[in-house]
């Protein structure tokens, strides 16, 4: 069997979103170091996006399947998209998961496309799919931040990183282009502004619209501060609604910019206020401080390496996955979860970090029964 320290043509599977591809990172950077080798990364349409701006990533390989949520490639590409894979020759494979995700249907891509080593987290027996098999032990003895989960993997094959922070190349776009947008759309840039993101891929993320608009006028209000409200086109709607109900000292930006835009208005912000989405992720690859509106799903992907302030709100009973195991955090972790955020709250966590200057390290885990492990 080949020894990984060989490879030299190195195939990450990330197949999910931006903010998954973005924590993942770290572990890329190990195999790029480590093995001295060329790093594809193999990722949805979702994910795509933000590998441009990740430079251990050398090559990107997109497709849609249909065991991740979101559009599904039709059947028959499937032996299309293994027949490119095939033709790489990739020396080694590395699937990336959350631990509610089963890596198996990942792990026959690379066992179809012949690639002759193959690493993942697997909760069951393997057998001949995996040549290296990490057996899952989260969330049921231990949970680790996404990160270094994903780091802890490709250390069992000797990869490993003196720097685990996310990361992410700035300068695609000027920063200059980016405030004279802003200003356009009517900021103020000689007045202190913040972001609001409120936009969610998932409805049990969402915080309602309401209250984003009643913490926006208490932050206008009181603290003499603008907000600039952001999202993608599919958005347009929401960040315009929140932006008429906040009033004065509110713009929104919403599907104005491109990626290495946004990338760049959050580089320029003081402060990015996000439900958790792949815009806290950003944040804290840019070593940026975010107050994060963080719905009780995964407690694992808390902004890495940052400051600033968690907020938690549980999800709705007829929103909870039916997954058994995020149906276990929910029973185990979650259960003491306080009632939701308020607008108040916001205000609070906002004044505390832009007017007293006072940005907490982020904590790795999310986890409101603190001895459940105990």
């Amino acid at each position: 069997m080949m020894n990984w320290a060989n490879c030299k043509n190195i195939l990450c599977i990330r197949l999910d979103n931006m903010g998954d591809v973005l924590m993942s990172s770290p572990a890329f950077k190990a195999l790029k170091e480590s093995f001295g080798a060329h790093i594809t990364l193999l990722t949805s349409s979702a994910g795509k996006g933000i590998a441009q701006f990740i430079p251990v990533v050398d090559e990107v390989i997109t497709y849609d399947v249909p065991w991740v949520k979101g559009p599904s490639s039709d059947i028959d590409s499937f032996s299309e998209i293994v027949q490119v894979l095939k033709a790489k020759k990739f020396d080694g494979a590395v699937i990336f998961t959350v631990f509610s995700q089963n890596p198996l249907p990942s792990v026959m891509l690379a066992y179809l496309a012949e690639i002759p080593l193959r690493l993942a987290y697997c909760r069951e027996n393997p057998y001949g799919l995996l040549t290296h098999w990490v057996p899952e032990e989260e969330p049921y003895t231990f949970i680790r931040h996404q990160v270094q989960r994903d780091l802890d993997l490709v250390k069992t094959v000797g990869a490993v990183t003196t720097n685990s922070q996310l990361v992410l190349t700035t300068g695609k776009e000027k920063k200059d282009f980016v405030l004279d947008k802003l200003s356009s759309l009517g900021l103020n840039l000689d007045k202190p502004w913040l972001i609001f993101h409120p936009g969610v891929s998932e409805v049990k993320r969402q915080y309602p619209s309401a209250l984003w608009t009643e913490a926006g006028k208490l932050i206008t209000e009181n603290l003499a501060c603008q907000v600039v409200i952001t999202g993608g086109p599919a958005e347009v709607e929401l960040c315009a609604d929140i932006q008429n109900g906040i009033g004065a000292d509110c713009i929104s930006a919403a599907g104005e910019f491109s990626l290495g835009g946004f990338i760049e208005l959050i580089d320029s912000a003081p402060l990015t206020v996000s439900v958790n989405t792949g815009t806290i992720h950003l944040c804290a690859a840019l070593q940026k401080p975010v107050v994060v509106l963080y719905a009780l799903t995964n407690p694992q992907h808390a902004p890495w390496k940052t400051t600033g302030k968690i907020l938690t709100f549980p999800v709705e009973d007829n929103l909870q996955s039916k997954n058994e195991v995020l149906q276990f955090l929910n029973r185990s972790y979650f259960k003491d979860a306080a009632a939701g955020i308020r607008p108040h709250d916001i205000y609070l966590a906002v004044r505390s970090i832009l007017i007293e200057g006072v940005a907490e390290p982020m904590p790795e885990l999310i986890i409101t029964n603190t001895n459940v492990l105990a």
